[in-house]
C-alpha cells in the first residue's frame, strides 16, 4: 500500500498522488505491481524498492542515477507463534531520497514511522535531510524504550525464577538474550553507518544538521552500551542460574546415594539371616526374629548420624 502525505498549512494531509514536496510511505501488503508504477512514476531504480523486502539487509547507502538510498534498522515485536523465538526483532526502514520527493519503505509496520508521521506537522518536507535525521530519531528512541521495557521483563523473570525453578522463565530469559543479540548487532551497524554518514557527508548536511547527526550518534552508542550492559547481566544470570541448578541436582543425588547405603546394609543383614543354614548365630534361640531388626536399625542409626554429622543430608 502506498501512502502519500503532505504538509498544508502546519496539518498533515494524506493526498492520493506524488507531488513535489510530499512523503511517500509504503507498508505492507505491497504488490509489484505498485513498485513497478512508483519506479515510473518517481523515477527511482526498482531495486531499491525491492531491495526493502528483505528482512536481513544490513543498514548501507548508496546512489544510483542521482537517487540516494539509506537504509537503517530499528526494533519491532516479535508476532512469531513459535514460543522460543525472540520477543522483539530489528527490521530494515529503507529510505529513498529523490530531487523532489521522501520515499520509505517499510517491510513490517513499525513503530518509528508511526510516531514521525505523528510529529509531521512539525516537519518542513523540503527540508528532506533533516527529515530523515528526524526518522533516525524515532529509531533511536525506539531501541531506548525497547531496552527499558527489556530490562523490566529480566527483572521480572528473574523475580520470578528465584522463587520456582521454573523452566518457563529460563524460557523466557533465553528469549530477551536472543532479542539483546538482535538488537546489540543492529545499534552497531546503525552507528557505523551514520558514523560513515558524517564522515562521508554523503545527504549534503549543513553545519546543524551535522550537529544533529553527531547527537544521534552518541545517543546511539548509549543505546548499543546499554544493551551490551543488559546483555552481560542476563548471561552471568543464566550462567549462575545453571550453576545454582547443577548444585541443587548434585545435592539431590547425595541424598538419594546416603538413603541408598542406609538402606542397603539392613538389608544386607536381614539377607544373611534370610539364609537357610544351621551356623548362623541366634538361629535357634527364641530371639532370632528380634535380633538382625534391632541390628538393622542399630546400623541405619549409626550410618544416619555420620552422614548429618558429615553434612551430606
Amino acid at each position: 500500500m502506498i501512502q502519500y502525505f503532505k504538509n498544508i498549512n502546519g496539518q498533515t494531509a494524506e493526498i492520493d498522488r506524488a507531488e513535489m514536496g510530499v512523503w511517500v510511505n509504503l507498508v505492507p501488503p505491497f504488490k509489484e505491481e505498485e513498485f513497478i508504477q512508483l519506479a515510473d512514476d518517481l523515477d527511482i531504480p526498482i531495486e531499491f524498492l525491492r531491495d526493502s523486502l528483505d528482512i536481513d539487509e544490513r543498514p548501507r547507502y548508496e546512489i544510483e542515477d542521482n537517487v540516494r538510498f539509506v537504509v537503517i534498522k530499528t526494533p519491532t515485536e516479535n508476532n512469531s507463534f513459535n514460543d522460543s523465538d525472540a520477543f522483539y526483532i530489528t527490521i530494515p526502514i529503507c529510505i529513498i531520497l529523490t530531487h523532489t520527493q521522501i520515499i520509505t519503505v517499510n517491510s513490517f509496520d513499525n513503530g518509528a514511522i508511526k510516531k514521525f508521521l505523528n510529529s509531521f506537522q512539525k516537519r518542513h518536507p523540503d527540508k528532506k535531510n533533516m527529515m530523515i535525521l528526524k526518522v533516525f530519531e524515532k529509531v533511536v528512541q525506539n531501541f531506548m524504550e525497547f531496552l527499558k521495557e527489556i530490562n523490566q521483563r529480566r527483572n521480572q523473570y528473574e523475580t520470578s525464577l528465584y522463587q520456582s525453578n521454573s523452566n518457563v522463565d529460563l524460557l523466557n530469559l533465553m528469549r530477551i538474550q536472543k532479542s539483546l543479540v538482535y538488537f546489540v548487532t543492529a545499534l552497531r551497524s546503525n552507528e557505523m553507518l551514520m558514523m560513515k554518514l558524517e564522515r562521508t557527508n554523503f545527504l549534503g548536511l549543513n553545519e546543524e544538521e551535522r550537529e544533529f547527526l553527531n547527537d544521534l550518534i552518541v545517543d546511539t552508542s548509549q543505546a548499543l552500551e546499554m544493551a551490551n550492559i543488559y546483555t552481560n547481566i542476563l548471561t552471568s544470570t543464566l550462567d549462575a542460574f545453571a550453576s545454582i541448578i547443577s548444585n541443587n541436582l548434585n545435592n539431590v543425588m547425595k541424598r538419594l546415594t546416603s538413603i541408598t547405603i542406609i538402606l542397603s546394609l539392613p538389608v544386607m543383614v536381614a539377607s544373611l539371616y534370610g539364609m537357610n543354614v544351621d551356623n548362623i548365630p541366634w538361629a535357634h534361640s527364641s530371639y532370632a526374629f528380634y535380633v538382625p531388626i534391632g541390628l538393622s536399625i542399630a546400623i541405619a542409626v549409626v550410618i544416619s548420624w555420620y552422614f548429618m554429622k558429615k553434612k551430606w543430608f
